[in-house]
């Protein structure tokens, strides 16, 4: 496990990634497309991934994959399991034709889970309420615990098998292990909750599964949120803290650091207009009607600006060696070379990439690109039917 930093001023520079290497410091990041209608790989989620990687990241994120049936955010979700393989091959060799690695996003979405649309129940550090889903979550049990760590490492074993290059272990927005971090949530009273130490057992240990299951085969991942922007919720110092446990453990090749919550603070990690009227039209009353009533408390606005997340990132470069992923507000050269000279490592760019999946190949042939994207954010509320930017149709 590569725990040096491994800096370069130029961007699209080769890098090592663990065991593997990527022809650049660009990934794009997990941003869940909507296009597994019955669970399993479409031709849809094929292009999602193939355009970027064709126009020129150096590695792909699948999104949400999700670890068992009821840790799916919704019932349409893919999950990994044996029958999922064979079609996740055909997109990981799509991606690799384009000269691009591609990993996938594994966790279990915990709280966040839809029991409805899964037909499971939901799984939280203690019984709590899910205001989309209109649904409690139970209190996990130690053998709860135990089996969504144990999901996570057959997981990551079957990325392998289905011909990924690495896993990234979602530790972030208020899903499982990140609920378990967060102090508003988590108020449990034995060994996994009270103090941060024991809070941040169920990060610890996911990541430990899955690195003993994959070895140095692939490359493994963390996604950790910095601070969810709650009150009450994660804050920085906790969140670094983890991050440098999760350092001395060696079982990680990159963290990669976000912010929000899924449950209660999504803008805090999207920034830009929040298009509260587009999300409430996905959802039959009363829900809707609710939504569109008090869903500016839900969707706070944020605004935008570029690597909006850098100056909380910053700290985590100062105080750690490992590599790390600069997430939020990527979208031309000039900010790219910004976090290369930070001290980071890579770079990964969600929205900018939805709306123009060739972005990094115009890029690197004119320094002065800009990207397209208007942060109005109207992609979000078609994660619901399919993911795409609705001011240029792509990625379809």
């Amino acid at each position: 496990m590569n725990t040096q930093p491994n800096v370069s001023t130029d961007v699209f520079s080769a890098a090592k990634l663990g065991p593997i290497t990527l022809r650049n410091r660009v990934i794009k990041a997990a941003t869940f497309e909507a296009a597994t209608p019955d669970a399993l790989v479409t031709d849809d989620l094929i292009r999602y991934h193939r355009l970027p990687a064709a126009g020129g990241v150096g590695m792909t994120t699948v999104a949400y994959c999700a670890v068992s049936p009821g840790g799916r955010t919704d019932g349409w979700q893919l999950w990994m399991r044996p029958e999922a393989v064979p079609g996740l091959r055909k997109l990981t060799d799509a991606v690799h034709a384009e000269g691009a690695a591609i990993s996938a996003q594994i966790g279990h979405a915990g709280p966040v889970a839809n029991p409805r649309t899964n037909k499971a129940t939901a799984l939280a550090p203690v019984r709590f309420f899910n205001p989309l889903s209109m649904r409690f979550a139970k209190k996990a049990t130690r053998a709860d615990i135990d089996a969504v760590m144990a999901a996570h490492a057959n997981a990551a074993t079957l990325a392998i098998d289905a011909g990924f290059d690495a896993v990234e272990v979602h530790l972030g927005h208020n899903y499982f292990a990140s609920s378990f971090l967060s102090p508003l949530i988590n108020k449990r009273r034995d060994e996994f909750g009270g103090s941060l130490h024991n809070r941040a057992k169920v990060a610890r240990g996911t990541v430990a599964a899955v690195r003993e299951a994959v070895g140095d085969q692939i490359a493994v991942i963390a996604k950790l949120t910095m601070t969810d922007g709650v009150r009450g919720g994660i804050p920085l110092e906790e969140s670094l803290q983890t991050a440098k446990w999760l350092q001395e453990d060696g079982n990680l090749d990159a963290l990669e650091l976000t912010a929000g919550s899924s449950l209660v603070n999504p803008m805090y990690l999207f920034r830009g207009d929040a298009p509260v009227k587009e999300f409430a039209a996905n959802f039959k009353p009363p829900l809707r009607w609710g939504i569109r009533m008090s869903g500016h408390k839900f969707f706070r606005e944020y605004p935008y600006r570029e690597a909006f997340l850098l100056e909380q990132a910053r700290q985590f470069r100062a105080e750690l060696s490992m590599p790390l992923i600069l997430l939020g507000g990527i979208t031309n050269r000039d900010t790219m070379d910004l976090a290369m000279a930070e001290g980071f490592e890579f770079v990964a760019m969600g929205r900018a990439l939805l709306a123009e999946p060739d972005l990094l190949n115009r890029i690197q042939a004119d320094n002065t690109t800009k990207s397209g994207c208007t942060h109005c954010n109207l992609c979000m509320p078609t994660i619901y039917t399919r993911t795409h930017c609705v001011v240029t149709g792509k990625p379809y």
